[in-house]
C-alpha cells in the first residue's frame, strides 16, 4: 500500500495539470477572441492608440515618444500648448520594462501584437500562480485558486480592455513570489527590479511583499532591503528623474489622483505624503469613503476566492498597500474592478489565500467546494453582464433607457465602410481622428485625437496635420445617452463647417457617417452632398438633438455656430 500511494498522488497531480493547462487554454482562447474582435471591430480605444504609438517610436530608435501622449500632458491641458511628436512620456509614467516586448513587436508591428501580447502574460500569471500554490496545496486546491485566478472580474475586465503597462504585474509578483518560496535569490531580485520598471507606483505592490517578508518573520532583512528598495525608487523617480522629462507628475497626476492632500497646483511625493501625515481626519475620510463604493469594490475582489483574502492575514500585508492607494486617491476609475488598477490588488489577495490554505487544507470538503465553485460562477457572469471596455456591446446593450445597441452585423457593415476610408491616408501621413479609430491608425510619427488639429513636428515647426478622419455615425448611436459623445458631436459638427467654409481642409470622402478631411484639398461634389444630407439629418431627425439643443449650436448648416472650442474632457484618459 505503501507503494501505491505516491503513484496515486503523482496521478492526481497530473490530471490537476492538465485541468490547469485546459482552464488556461480556455481563458487564453476566449480573451483572445473576444479583445481581438473588440480590436478589429473598431472598438479599442484610445490607451491602445498611445502605447502602440510608443512601441512603434522605440522600434524607430525614438524611445518613448509619443504625440499621443503628448496631448495629455499638463503642457497641452493645463497651459494650453500644442502637442509635440517628440514629448517623451517617461515623464507621465517611467515604463521601462515595455522594452521586454519590443523584439515580440519588431517581428509583428501592430496594435494587435499588444492585445495577443497583454492575454499571453494574464494567461502565463495563472500558470505561475499554480506552480505557487502547489508547493503549499494540495493539486485540487491549487487548481481551485488558479481556476478562481481566471475567473476574477478583476482579472477578466483589465485583460478584455486596451493594452496597458499593469498587465506585466501579476507575473512578475507571482514569479518573485515564487522564487521566494524557492529560495531562488538570483529571480527573486530580478523580478523585484523588473517590478519596479513596470511603472512608477508599481513599487507600492513590491513594498507590501517586503511588508509580509518582516511581519511573517520568514525573511526580515530580505524584506527590509525590499521595502527600503521599492520606497526609495519611488521617491527618487518622482521626485528627481521623471521631472527631467516633463512636469506631469508633479502637476498633473499628484493633482488630480491627490490634489486633496496638497496646497497649490502641483505637489511631489514628499508633499502628498506629508499632507496625509498633516491631514490625519481628512486620509480617514478618503479611505473609507464613500462607504458603499469601498466595501462593493472589496467584496468584487473577494467573490472568485469565496471572501477568503477578508480573513487572511497574508493578504491583508501584502495587498493592503495597492487598496490603500486606490482609497485614498480620487477619481470615479480608482474603483472600478474592470479597469487595470485593479490588477495591481490581485497577487496579494490569492498568495495570502494560498497560505491561509496551507494551514486549512483539511476544511476544503465537499460543501466549501461547492459554495466556491458558485462564488467563481457569479464572478464569471459579474464578469460577463459588467461588459468591461465594452468587448460585448454586441450581446448587451450599453444603455438601456434610452435604448443604445449596435448589432454585430450591423457595427461590421459600418467597420467595412470606413476601412476604405482608412486606406486613402498614407503611413506617413500626419493625422487627426476620433477614438476608435486612433488605435487603426497610431503606427506613425504624427497623430492626435479630434478635436486637435495641429501639433508641433520634429522642426519645432507647428503644423495642421495633413488629415482629419472622424466617425460621426459612432457618436450619433452613442450620444443619445453619453453626454461626452454628444457634446464631441456637437463640437465636431461646426468645426468641419469651419474648415470646409473657408477652404482650409476638403471632404475628399464620406461613407456610412465617416467623414474624410484633407488639408487644402478641394471637396469632392458627392461626399460634400453626402456630408450636408447626414448634416441636416443630425438636427433635424436625431431623438439626440432637441430643437433647444440645435438652436445652443446656432446655424449648423451656414457654419456660424459656436465657436470650436477644446473640451479638456476629450483630452484626458483615466492613466
Amino acid at each position: 500500500m505503501q507503494e501505491k500511494l505516491p503513484k496515486i498522488f503523482k496521478l492526481e497531480a497530473g490530471n490537476a495539470s492538465k485541468n490547469v493547462l485546459l482552464l488556461a487554454g480556455i481563458f487564453f482562447f476566449l480573451c483572445l477572441l473576444f479583445t481581438l474582435h473588440r480590436y478589429y471591430s473598431f472598438y479599442a480605444s484610445f490607451d491602445q492608440g498611445i502605447f502602440n504609438q510608443v512601441f512603434w517610436n522605440n522600434l524607430h530608435g525614438r524611445f518613448f515618444e509619443s504625440s499621443l501622449s503628448s496631448s495629455l500632458s499638463t503642457n497641452v491641458v493645463h497651459a494650453g500648448e500644442i502637442a509635440t511628436v517628440y514629448y517623451h512620456r517617461l515623464g507621465q509614467h517611467f515604463t521601462p520594462a515595455l522594452l521586454l516586448w519590443l523584439p515580440i513587436y519588431a517581428l509583428f508591428p501592430s496594435p494587435a501584437t499588444l492585445t495577443v501580447l497583454q492575454v499571453t502574460l494574464i494567461t502565463a500569471a495563472g500558470l505561475v500562480l499554480y506552480v505557487l500554490a502547489r508547493q503549499y496545496l494540495q493539486p485540487r486546491l491549487a487548481v481551485m485558486i488558479t481556476a478562481s485566478f481566471y475567473a476574477a472580474n478583476a482579472v477578466i475586465g483589465p485583460t478584455l480592455s486596451n493594452f496597458h503597462d499593469i498587465c506585466q504585474i501579476p507575473l512578475f509578483v507571482f514569479t518573485l513570489l515564487l522564487a521566494m518560496e524557492k529560495r531562488w535569490w538570483w529571480l527573486f531580485w530580478l523580478m523585484a527590479v523588473l517590478i519596479l520598471a513596470v511603472r512608477e507606483d508599481a513599487g507600492i505592490g513590491l513594498f507590501g511583499v517586503g511588508v509580509y517578508m518582516i511581519l511573517s518573520q520568514r525573511f526580515p532583512r530580505a524584506g527590509v532591503a525590499v521595502c527600503i528598495l521599492s520606497f526609495g525608487y519611488i521617491l527618487v523617480l518622482t521626485n528627481k528623474i521623471m521631472p527631467l522629462f516633463s512636469e506631469d507628475a508633479s502637476r498633473r497626476f499628484a493633482i488630480e489622483r491627490f490634489g486633496q492632500y496638497i496646497d497649490g497646483d502641483q505637489g511631489s511625493t514628499l508633499d502628498i505624503i506629508r499632507g496625509m501625515i498633516t491631514n490625519p481626519v481628512q486620509f480617514l475620510v478618503e479611505l473609507v469613503t464613500p462607504i458603499d463604493g469601498t466595501i462593493k469594490y472589496l467584496l468584487g475582489q473577494w467573490l472568485p476566492l469565496a471572501f477568503v483574502p477578508a480573513v487572511a492575514p497574508g493578504s491583508w500585508m501584502i495587498a493592503g498597500f495597492p487598496l490603500l492607494q486606490l482609497f485614498i486617491s480620487r477619481g470615479e476609475s480608482v474603483l472600478s474592478i474592470t479597469i487595470r488598477y485593479a490588477l495591481t490588488v490581485v497577487p496579494g489577495l490569492f498568495y495570502g489565500s494560498i497560505l491561509w490554505w496551507s494551514q486549512r487544507q483539511q476544511k476544503y470538503k465537499p460543501s466549501f467546494r461547492r459554495l466556491w465553485i458558485g462564488c467563481i460562477c457569479l464572478s464569471l457572469f459579474f464578469s460577463f453582464t459588467s461588459n468591461p471596455n465594452r468587448t460585448f456591446y454586441f450581446l448587451i446593450p450599453d444603455s438601456v433607457k434610452p435604448l443604445v445597441y449596435v448589432s454585430l452585423p450591423q457595427q461590421w457593415q459600418h467597420v467595412n465602410q470606413m476601412r476604405s476610408l482608412l486606406a486613402q491616408i498614407p503611413s506617413d501621413a500626419s493625422v487627426s481622428a476620433t477614438t476608435y479609430l486612433v488605435p487603426h491608425l497610431s503606427s506613425r510619427r504624427e497623430i492626435l485625437r479630434l478635436p486637435a488639429l495641429e501639433l508641433r513636428d520634429d522642426a519645432q515647426k507647428v503644423i495642421k496635420v495633413d488629415y482629419a478622419i472622424a466617425d460621426l455615425w459612432q457618436l450619433q448611436k452613442y450620444q443619445a445617452a453619453f453626454k461626452s459623445d454628444r457634446r464631441l458631436l456637437k463640437d465636431l459638427v461646426p468645426q468641419i463647417d469651419q474648415l470646409t467654409n473657408n477652404r482650409e481642409y476638403g471632404i475628399i470622402s464620406f461613407q456610412d457617417g465617416v467623414i474624410l478631411l484633407k488639408k487644402a484639398a478641394s471637396s469632392d461634389t458627392k461626399a460634400a452632398a453626402a456630408w450636408l444630407q447626414f448634416r441636416q439629418e443630425l438636427v433635424e431627425k436625431d431623438r439626440g438633438f432637441s430643437r433647444g439643443d440645435a438652436l445652443a449650436f446656432g446655424d449648423w448648416g451656414s457654419g456660424k455656430g459656436e465657436k470650436y472650442i477644446s473640451h479638456p474632457t476629450y483630452l484626458m484618459t483615466n492613466d
